[in-house]
């Protein structure tokens, strides 16, 4: 769930397109029904497509990159839509995709089900918010919104890679 602050003064009209596309997710956080969760979703299709046009070294490269992109670039965006839409506001979902893009880092590629998993334990992570992710929503601003993804992701990427372990 996604914190309010108290008597905020919202600007009228629309925000700068740039920042728009990027909090959004490209226009996914404009899902209704769990904005979150087509954010993330989106994210992985992504992924899942860019496996079958990358090696796995070169996917893994292009995860990183993403991760190191989107991140700061997660931060600006939602400063710059919390003046719009307030705190933390459901419609910016780019946290998610980073979050869902560093649980990926150490999903096979070759195993179908993989891709799944991480979505799935960074779905869980970011919903129940366990270990102090919830305290990672108290950091100011953007980061606040992108830190709290990005220890769910590191979470699910460490379940993942425990699950990996004990099935080889």
């Amino acid at each position: 769930m996604k914190k309010k602050r108290r008597n905020q003064t919202l600007k009228q009209g629309k925000p700068a397109l740039l920042p728009l596309i990027i909090g959004t997710g490209f226009g996914s956080g404009f899902w209704p029904w769990g904005p979150g969760t087509a954010g993330a979703l989106l994210a992985t299709v992504i992924w899942i497509g860019a496996s079958y046009v990358f090696t796995p070294l070169w996917l893994l490269i292009l995860t990183f990159v993403l991760i190191l992109i989107f991140t700061p670039w997660g931060v600006w965006a939602d400063n710059r839509l919390e003046p719009y839409w307030g705190e933390d506001p459901s419609r910016v979902v780019v946290d998610e995709m980073v979050g869902v893009w560093i649980a990926l880092l150490v999903a096979m590629p070759d195993v179908w089900w993989q891709p799944w998993v991480a979505f799935l334990l960074f779905r869980f992570f970011d919903i129940v918010k366990p270990l102090g992710i919830r305290r990672m929503e108290d950091l100011p601003g953007g980061v606040g919104v992108m830190m709290d993804d990005v220890l769910a992701g590191v979470y699910s990427a460490v379940i993942l890679l425990a699950i990996n372990f004990i099935i080889r």
